[in-house]
């Protein structure tokens, strides 16, 4: 008989600041998306800490009280890590590690993590080595922490500072190394991306966890990995598809986050050229999610940093069998309505006026809703690309309705 497997989660807690540019309401958000990465990097969130604040303590990031009250908290309930929603600078990461003896842990440490468990390829692992490599170097004093113990005198000056020195040398003749390789990987990559000839090119963007890789699967038969976790994809898939008679390359990228770590847009750059070399880009958006308009933006501005904003552009929303909106009871005088209050027909016309009608879709991946109207609208925006490139084979591809199946 199989043993059944019994996984371990960290026991954790959860860090975060009320500040001037980040209302309560705004840092409960974040800590919802913190606590969702932290049970996708194996994680069990046992309780979170907030603090109004003006600015961070450049110190220890939180007041003295809140520390103690957390330190407290940590012995009592034998918690392992605190991961907190900002990034701590190193000076800010070593102070805490000392204060609270346990593992600190900052957003951009646990995307990275998640990052290193999900890179399957060489390439894909590359890239994250390289960007936990930059994030690592300016910390390391904090993690000699055996060397403090030593308190100078006879016999004992001098041997740790040349311990971080060379630990520090190795890291960044590693981090040169890297580079290089991905140098070389990208070299190749341009290679395949050449070989693919004149094809139309569509990449699917988003935000992490919209159904990307769903998509994929329904619109290209194929079987690309999906999960209801953050930053399943990590490598990218190209995948020809053919809709009626017209065929298309079809590429799966990863998931944009809040707060994306600058390193790994970075070290991820070459893996963002699918996005940048793309003809059409099918921007997938989970509406089901309440903050689905601030995930667009977050998008956008990566697309932007990219240089890849002035793309054409169909937003797609996913998940419509998920969506659900608050109801105001008739009787109800005194609830605002907002965009929370919002149906489903309310959203497609703010959108289609947004966006322009032809620029908008409402589906649903997994039941293949609306999927016909997608294939049209896709399949008319290919066509139209196709034929500026190509004037001649406009009579072989008709409009959508007059064309035939494969």
């Amino acid at each position: 008989m199989l043993e059944k497997e019994v996984i371990n989660f960290e026991r954790t807690v959860l860090v975060g600041i009320v500040t001037q540019n980040q209302s309560e309401e705004k840092l409960k958000e974040y800590l919802d998306e913190l606590e969702f990465l932290t049970f996708t990097a194996g994680g069990e969130v046992i309780k979170r800490f907030s603090q109004k604040l003006e600015r961070p303590n450049p110190k220890t990031f939180l007041g003295t009280g809140k520390i103690d009250e957390i330190n407290l908290y940590i012995k009592e309930n034998t918690i392992s890590t605190v991961i907190f929603d900002d990034e701590l600078s190193p000076s800010q990461q070593k102070n805490l590690s000392k204060i609270l003896d346990c593992k600190i842990l900052d957003r951009t440490n646990l995307i990275l993590d998640i990052f290193a468990q999900r890179a399957e390829t060489s390439y894909a692992r590359t890239q994250v080595e390289l960007a936990q490599c930059q994030y690592l170097l300016p910390r390391l004093s904090g993690m000699w922490t055996h060397l403090e113990r030593q308190k100078g005198g006879i016999g004992l000056r001098g041997p740790g500072e040349t311990e971080i020195e060379t630990d520090r040398r190795i890291v960044r003749d590693r981090i040169a190394l890297l580079k290089d390789k991905i140098k070389t990987i990208d070299k190749q990559m341009a290679v395949q991306r050449s070989n693919r000839g004149a094809m139309v090119r569509v990449a699917l963007v988003g935000y992490t966890n919209v159904g990307k890789s769903t998509l994929m699967n329904v619109i290209s038969k194929s079987e690309v990995f999906v999960e209801n976790k953050l930053f399943a994809t990590l490598d990218t898939t190209v995948r020809k598809v053919v809709i009626k008679n017209l065929p298309f390359l079809l590429s799966d990228t990863v998931g944009f986050i809040r707060k994306l770590p600058t390193q790994l847009i970075e070290s991820f750059k070459s893996t963002l050229d699918e996005v940048r070399e793309a003809d059409l880009l099918l921007h997938v958006v989970d509406i089901s999610h309440p903050d689905f308009e601030e995930h667009i933006d977050s998008v956008n501005q990566i697309l932007q940093d990219i240089k890849s904003n002035d793309k054409p552009t169909i937003m797609v929303f996913n998940k419509i069998d998920a969506y659900k909106h608050l109801v105001i009871e008739v009787d109800d005088l005194i609830t605002e309505k907002t965009t929370k209050h919002y149906t489903l027909e309310e959203w497609k016309t703010t959108w289609m006026h947004n966006v322009g009608e032809k620029n908008a879709l409402f589906i649903s991946a997994t039941n293949k809703e609306n999927f016909e109207e997608f294939r049209e609208k896709v399949y008319e925006a290919v066509r139209e690309i196709h034929i500026t490139r190509f004037p001649y084979n406009k009579f072989l591809y008709p409009d959508y309705k007059d064309a035939t199946e494969e």
